[in-house]
């Protein structure tokens, strides 16, 4: 079913599914426990209303069925909720419909999805939004921001839109298909490794250290410490400052922590005239 062979009916509820998906993580009221399923029940309301307007059994269980556990990257979890509401229109009009293979299906896809979701919006996209952000902020340009929002949110968004059709669509062939040809473990390797070349991009243009401490010689220029430094390994106060950092989250130290101590060392060292 392509979305310009859908019906008014169906545009009007997709897109309230989509606006309302907005809120999904504003739903965790159940804690670990249920994380966002008041968010997903929340999102995927004007489905149930539907399906079940004569049926106040059908969405009494419908609404029950959707309390359990749920988390999912929020910007791709929209596929899941087009794909629920297409199998709840199959459960409202079959009732020999097995209703348990919808929670089947939303526990099946929390893995998958979530592992392209995280790797493509937390550790590619954001990671590119900020380093142009910063490079924005470290002129004082106001674009700081404006860059930042725009570049991570209007795919955010185009992604969330197209998926609520796509998942409404295709049904519950699409995660079996995807599953079978091994495309899930290729997209998620390839956005990892994506993720960890922007990290290292970033890494190497934005954080950066001079040394101003210099060796006096007579009859001659003074040798900076820097050129040492340079000789010995380019760049290697600042991998050894990211990779202490690195080692401290590894250690569960608190990163407001680690900001504060990055900013003390930053600041004593600029005092001593170091840097």
């Amino acid at each position: 079913m392509k979305q310009n062979t859908m019906s008014k009916e169906d545009r009007k509820m997709l897109n309230s599914i989509f606006w309302r998906s907005m809120f999904l993580s504003s739903g965790r009221c159940g804690g670990q426990v249920r994380m966002h399923a008041v968010g997903f029940i929340n999102s995927i309301l004007p489905a149930l209303r539907r399906y079940y307007k004569d049926d106040q059994e059908g969405y009494r269980q419908a609404l029950m069925r959707h309390t359990t556990y749920f988390n999912m990257t929020q910007h791709v979890s929209t596929f899941c909720m087009g794909l629920v509401a297409s199998m709840e229109k199959k459960a409202s009009e079959d009732s020999t419909f097995d209703t348990s293979s919808i929670s089947a299906v939303k526990t099946s896809l929390m893995g998958p999805m979530s592992g392209i979701g995280d790797s493509i919006f937390w550790g590619v996209l954001r990671l590119l939004a900020a380093s142009i952000a910063i490079t924005f902020a470290a002129s004082g340009s106001i674009l700081a921001p404006i860059s930042f929002l725009l570049i991570f949110n209007v795919p955010a968004f185009i992604c969330r839109y197209y998926l609520t059709y796509k998942g409404f669509s295709l049904g519950t062939t699409f995660l079996s298909d995807m599953q079978k040809s091994g495309t899930i473990q290729i997209l998620t390797k390839a956005a990892s490794i994506l993720g960890l070349v922007m990290i290292g991009a970033m890494v190497a243009s934005t954080v950066t250290f001079k040394c101003a401490l210099a060796i006096p010689v007579e009859n001659a220029d003074p040798i900076t410490v820097q050129t040492y430094l340079d000789s010995i390994f380019k760049g290697l106060v600042p991998l050894s400052l990211t990779l202490g950092c690195l080692y401290a989250q590894m250690k569960k130290i608190n990163i407001n922590i680690i900001m504060l101590l990055v900013l003390a060392l930053a600041m004593l060292l600029a005092l001593l005239g170091v840097v």
